[in-house]
């Protein structure tokens, strides 16, 4: 052995330098980590490469990715990496190990991990993971002790994830429930308290001494969840909590009162309460009369009318009418909603020939339209028009209109509609005969693996035999190029929402490169341009980017990857909207609180730096008018 080192050691140093360099392994770029990571674990080298390369950045990139593919089977790529010197690398194992939803003991790491950043977020992957509820729950109440007030967060967060999961079936502790009603005294952290005071809501414990105490917190994020956690009457300067007092504790008289509210949210919401809570007194209908009068604002008139028609049918009806002719489709979708309530088939069948097709989705009644319906090229009538003919009894001689229409979806070669095209299916494989076979069989190889699947289990059904799809992978766009990402790292946008004003956003490249590339190139061909917020949640999300203004009509023609891991749902964050994972489609969310339940299932690519204000004053149907993006450099990107 003494002899055979140095001639390995001479034979080393002796061999030309352009021939060591050869066999030399050159580190991974950080733009060639990100491709390896969009191609979900089938191309393995550049981030097996990483994780040996000894470089921290490299290997936490490397350890991200490998999160983000959630598959068990790489888990032991990164468990080595938990002890690597890096912290952040440390962090990024462990995240990836909840992403993956591991059982690995993280509790036994605790008893030798010094970092705070570290720590944190064992506690709070803990609660993320399927292992004993009891056990996690002694580990994270623990946590709540650390006189890191970052680690305590962890463990906050940790339990909140855990009770969410498991409250309903396994009730907590009497053991935690007091060391989570302590911790929220105890600590000062705005946000550590709203993630104990959700922790109490998922186990259902409203201790009136815990909410009386935070009720009275300077934040008004704490007093919202405080007044969900108890369901308090408050009055509050801060929109959110008068809303979530009002959607808690509200009465006819709070709502009557509440209808010209400064806050859009909050007067909405008092309004829909005057129907919900069948207010018929003086005072209430006085108020329903006033805010569905033609001078009123259309969205005030359209909620009036639905309470309207829900408390006094009569007083309703000249509200419908005036609705229905609004120039406002808005409008004319909540004339529906009312002429439903109503009864008043004319108006349905008015409505429900609409130009505008999401007023034809809220008409829609017949199996006759639901059959027009299948010629429109908009998603979102499509599904609305499959659902209607669910367990129709004469569904068989719809096929010929229901292939009709799902080969027209297919034939625009967008993947991204497969929320359409999977409610056709499953209508066509409702009704199939022998005569379709051969028209399902060649749905196998479709480009979308939830349809090819599909499709082979209605054949399955209709021949008794096993039938497997022959497209079982998806495969999305391409990855951009480097030149394409140039300049993103650190970019910025503005977004011009028409009559209400400027907001400014940072975007997040560092947790969302892809993300961010698809809004900047999306947002850079004026695709947002001229579409609307259609979705309003108040004390939770707005969403829009639809160019149907729906849930259906997707903005991009691929599905976009999830880029999830750390980066947090917090208030003024941009997120990716999706229907299940990796099924983003240009349409994006903007949280209007602190989500926690969100994190590490959505993708978060920029917040607002600028304008959130304006952000809460947004209601549905308000436009996009412009999104610019401004790049830092048009320089490729560097090799770190």
């Amino acid at each position: 052995m003494r002899l055979f080192i140095p001639i390995l050691l001479l034979v080393a140093i002796t061999r030309p330098r352009a021939e060591l360099r050869a066999q030399t392994p050159i580190p991974p770029t950080t733009y060639e980590l990100l491709r390896a990571e969009h191609a979900r674990g089938t191309d393995m080298r550049a981030i097996d490469a990483a994780l040996l390369s000894g470089d921290p950045v490299r290997q936490a990139l490397a350890a991200r990715a490998i999160g983000r593919f959630e598959q068990s089977a790489f888990e032991p790529k990164v468990i080595p990496l938990l002890s690597a010197r890096s912290a952040s690398v440390r962090r990024e194992v462990v995240n990836a190990l909840g992403q993956m939803r591991s059982r690995y003991d993280l509790a036994a790491l605790l008893a030798s991990e010094q970092d705070a950043a570290v720590r944190a977020v064992i506690y709070e992957t803990l609660g993320r993971n399927p292992n004993s509820a009891a056990t996690t729950a002694q580990v994270l109440t623990d946590g709540l002790r650390d006189s890191s007030p970052a680690v305590r967060s962890g463990a906050a967060r940790g339990l909140e994830s855990l009770l969410r999961r498991t409250a309903r079936t396994a009730a907590p502790s009497a053991a935690t429930l007091r060391a989570i009603r302590e911790a929220v005294k105890n600590n000062s952290a705005s946000e550590t308290r709203q993630l104990l005071l959700l922790a109490l809501t998922a186990a259902n414990d409203r201790d009136s001494a815990t909410v009386a105490v935070a009720v009275r917190d300077t934040s008004a994020e704490v007093r919202r969840v405080a007044v969900a956690l108890g369901r308090t009457w408050v009055t509050d300067p801060a929109p959110m909590v008068r809303w979530q007092a009002l959607r808690v504790a509200g009465t006819c008289a709070r709502a009557a009162a509440h209808v010209r509210d400064a806050s859009e949210h909050v007067a909405l919401l008092a309004i829909d309460l005057l129907g919900e809570q069948k207010c018929t007194d003086a005072a209430s209908l006085a108020a329903l009369d006033r805010e569905s009068a033609a001078g009123a604002a259309w969205r005030h008139q359209a909620h009036a009318a639905v309470s309207l028609a829900k408390v006094a049918p009569a007083r309703a009806e000249t509200v419908v009418q005036r609705l229905a002719a609004s120039p406002t489709w808005q409008a004319r979708v909540y004339a529906a909603n009312a002429a439903k309530l109503l009864k008043d088939s004319a108006t349905l069948r008015a409505l429900a020939v609409d130009k505008e097709p999401n007023v034809a989705i809220a008409a829609m009644t017949t199996r006759e339209q639901a059959i027009r319906a299948l010629r429109s090229n908009h998603a979102g009538l499509a599904l609305a028009a499959a659902a209607q003919l669910k367990g129709d009894a004469a569904l068989a001689s719809a096929l010929p209109q229901l292939r009709a229409a799902f080969d027209r979806f297919t034939a625009m070669h967008r993947v991204s509609l497969r929320d359409p095209r999977a409610a056709l299916l499953e209508r066509i494989g409702e009704a199939a005969d022998g005569a379709s076979t051969l028209w399902l069989r060649e749905r196998l190889t479709d480009a979308d693996p939830a349809i090819a699947s599909a499709a082979a289990r209605y054949l399955t059904t209709l021949t008794g035999s096993t039938v497997a799809p022959t497209t079982t992978r998806y495969e999305p766009a391409a990855f951009p190029t480097a030149q394409q990402l140039a300049g993103l790292d650190g970019a910025t946008a503005t977004m011009r929402l028409r009559g209400i004003g400027d907001v400014e956003l940072a975007l997040r490249f560092d947790d969302a490169p892809m993300a961010v590339h698809t809004f900047a190139t999306l947002a850079s061909a004026g695709k947002f341009n001229g579409l609307t917020f259609h979705r309003i949640v108040p004390n939770f999300v707005i969403q829009g980017g639809s160019p149907g203004a729906d849930e259906y009509d997707p903005i991009t023609d691929s599905f976009m990857r999830d880029e999830v891991g750390l980066a947090r749902n917090a208030r003024g964050s941009f997120g990716i909207s999706t229907r299940g994972r990796d099924t983003g489609d240009g349409q994006i969310y903007v949280n209007l609180v602190n989500n926690f339940r969100l994190d590490h299932d959505y993708t978060v690519f920029a917040h607002v730096t600028r304008g959130l204000d304006l952000i809460d004053r947004v209601q549905e149907g308000d436009v996009i008018e412009s999104i610019v993006v401004r790049r830092t450099t048009t320089s490729a990107p560097r090799r770190p």
